[in-house]
């Protein structure tokens, strides 16, 4: 056993008379002990064994250079970053020198008072998957943030410039005990910013309390919001409801269009009067509560339906959050990946180091409708089929791949035009390349007839992949993938001049 001359280690020992370092040198589990930096301070035989590595050679390292994990997958960096211990938890890794590990950990804050000095860390070896080759996955460990949250702004990712005014207008409203509504397609991550708006809030150190109003049925719905009291129907008891569980904390009703008007009314009731009686009271009860609501389409769309009270909108979205979809987030994009490619070889035991250009040019070019949460389950598929790979192609995504290849070539369909005027030569090799292909078989004629237009306006633009792309209607990124799916070649179509 060894720690650092000078080091700040002495300063987590405050019962002095008491050797306990020496029992955790022989505990049959690894025992990790870091600083406030994630330098490692203390390291035990058996960690040793679980590792591979000689502990004189990691006292003094950070883990982040002794693991393949960041400051965002290793459980010792989270614990250290949120003050908040992990217990338990199924923990897949690999060692700088690429020894696999797989264990159960915890790691536990080292406090004095509310200052954090360091973490200790116990890992058990738990021989579940086979080292040299793994095969199932394990889940990232993100711990509970003690208040029923486990996001924070810090979680959030993307240096979009319109997601950062977001986000930026998020943690301003945090402040408040105004309502907030947060309006965003399915996968945007909207339960994300609600639990970050929470932990950025004064009401921080309470439990955050959520529910999806559309997973609930709607005659159950009244008495889980409001509570019931003892004889208000069959079998009722008195039994609180959301809202006093909540009282000065965060109420989060996700979905909320899913709530039947005669329900928004009373919801209406409460946040006007800031008081609920419970489903078969006479008596009414005061509560405290923010609530952060959220709705997947556009409210003002939705009460031209009838599907949203014109009166209890404007009560919950004193402050309105609109996050952007995927497709608007271009400039995230290569972050997202990035993210997902280290959450999963963290759990998957990959190591998938890249991705293909012809992969980062369909999805920059795709809607992604159902948002970040589908880019992440397609580079999960992905992944497990790229095994020991170290680039993601596109035949590693099988038919998650279909997705993606449903981009409508839109220019074959309505008309467009190239350059010159109609009746010009280049018009008219177009008109024949689109007229010439026999729908003898639909893909094929399909695939011929995107293979005629993509040529006749290469030969049009005289190789100028830009103006190509604008003349058909499509990204760049797209074309280029298109041009390399056909085989074609740039130069082919640059007129050489002669002297």
């Amino acid at each position: 056993m060894s720690f650092p001359e000078n080091s700040n280690f002495s300063g987590l020992l405050n019962m002095k008379n008491i050797d306990f370092l020496s029992v955790l040198s022989h505990l049959d589990d690894g025992v990790i002990i870091a600083d406030v930096n994630g330098t490692i301070l203390f390291y035990n035989t058996a960690q040793s064994k679980i590792d591979g590595l000689v502990s004189k050679d990691v006292i003094g390292l950070k883990v982040t250079d002794i693991y393949e994990l960041n400051n965002r997958t290793s459980m010792i960096m989270q614990v250290i970053y949120r003050h908040a211990a992990i217990k338990n938890k199924a923990f897949f890794y690999r060692t700088r020198s690429g020894k696999i590990a797989n264990t159960i950990t915890s790691v536990y804050p080292l406090l004095n008072g509310e200052t954090i000095n360091g973490v200790i860390c116990f890992v058990k070896d738990y021989e579940l998957l086979n080292r040299s080759t793994p095969s199932s996955a394990i889940t990232e460990s993100r711990p509970d943030l003690g208040n029923g949250t486990q996001y924070t702004f810090a979680d959030l990712i993307g240096n979009d410039p319109n997601f950062q005014r977001v986000v930026g207008m998020a943690r301003k409203a945090a402040s408040s005990s105004s309502p907030i509504m947060i309006q965003g397609e399915t996968g945007t991550g909207k339960e994300l910013f609600a639990q970050s708006i929470h932990n950025h809030s004064q009401r921080r150190e309470q439990k955050f309390i959520g529910i999806n109003c559309g997973a609930i049925p709607h005659d159950l719905l009244e008495g889980i919001l409001f509570g019931t009291a003892r004889g208000a129907f069959t079998g009722a008891l008195d039994k609180p409801g959301l809202f006093e569980i909540a009282h000065g904390s965060t109420l989060f009703l996700d979905e909320l269009l899913a709530m039947p008007l005669d329900l928004q009314a009373k919801l209406l009731r409460v946040v006007q009067e800031k008081r609920i009686r419970r489903v078969g009271s006479a008596t009414e009860t005061p509560v405290d509560v923010k609530i952060i609501s959220s709705v997947s389409q556009n409210p003002r769309t939705a009460i031209r339906e009838n599907r949203l009270r014109t009166d209890l909108f404007y009560r919950l979205a004193v402050v309105m959050v609109k996050l952007p979809p995927l497709h608007e987030r271009q400039d995230s994009m290569n972050e997202l990946i990035s993210h997902f490619i280290e959450k999963y070889n963290n759990s998957l035991g990959t190591n998938v180091t890249y991705i293909s250009e012809e992969v980062l040019d369909l999805f920059t070019t795709y809607q992604w409708p159902g948002n970040v949460r589908e880019l992440e389950h397609l580079i999960e598929g992905a992944m497990n089929m790229a095994g020991r790979e170290e680039t993601i192609e596109i035949e590693h995504f099988t038919p998650g791949l279909d997705c993606l290849e449903q981009l409508d070539f839109t220019c074959l369909e309505t008309p467009f035009s190239l350059s010159g005027s109609p009746g010009s030569p280049q018009a008219e090799e177009t008109v024949k390349a689109l007229e010439s292909t026999q729908p003898h078989n639909l893909a094929k004629a399909q695939a011929d007839q995107e293979k005629s237009a993509i040529k006749a306006a290469l030969s049009a633009a005289e190789g100028n992949v830009t103006k190509a792309a604008k003349n058909l209607g499509i990204s760049r990124q797209l074309l280029h993938y298109k041009i390399k799916k056909h085989g074609f070649y740039r130069m082919d179509f640059i007129r050489r001049s002669t002297i």
